[in-house]
């Protein structure tokens, strides 16, 4: 059974494990730095920061669960201007991790959903992200619900530098 809901504080340990092993499993092997990239995962998602994270009132985070297990998740960065699109009333997707082995079952598409109906809420005329370029499945799955590039940027992690596309999607309001 596929539950979704809010994240807690309480969640943090949960997501950190969730985020290290979504990141390596889908980045892992692009990277020439082990060092730097075992740097980064400590930093990045430590339970500390992302319990940080989760009191920012800026951010909104959602786990997913099947059968009680987290098994993603994703992160919603309110009010997140980008150099890429030219309006202030936008946020920002700034994570959607699923553990390989439950991407068959849709839950990052249940999470987009929900994390998209959170930006509308807010006042959101668009949505923004970020995505490795030679990410296919991730730009496919974005470009079929409705995103579009819109510019692109380079992020280093230790010695490694990638290519990144941003994306954009703008929001349909009613007359």
């Amino acid at each position: 059974m596929k539950h979704i809901r809010l994240a807690k504080k309480e969640d943090a340990t949960a997501i950190a494990l969730l985020g290290r092993t979504t990141f390596t499993e889908t980045f892992g092997d692009l990277f020439n730095d082990i060092e730097g990239l075992r740097n980064y995962l400590n930093t990045t998602f430590s339970v500390t920061k992302i319990e940080k994270s989760i009191d920012k009132p800026n951010n909104k985070y959602w786990i997913a669960f099947v059968d009680r297990l987290p098994v993603g998740y994703a992160k919603l960065k309110l009010k997140s201007p980008s150099e890429f699109v030219n309006t202030q009333k936008i946020s920002q997707l700034q994570k959607i991790y699923v553990l390989k082995d439950f991407l068959s079952m849709k839950i990052g598409r249940q999470l987009q959903d929900v994390l998209m109906n959170e930006a509308r809420k807010i006042g959101a005329e668009q949505i923004w992200l970020s995505v490795y370029q030679d990410n296919q499945r991730a730009i496919a799955f974005y470009e079929k619900n409705g995103f579009e590039v819109v510019g692109s940027h380079k992020f280093s992690i230790g010695e490694d530098t990638f290519d990144f596309k941003a994306m954009s999607k703008q929001f349909v309001t009613a007359l």
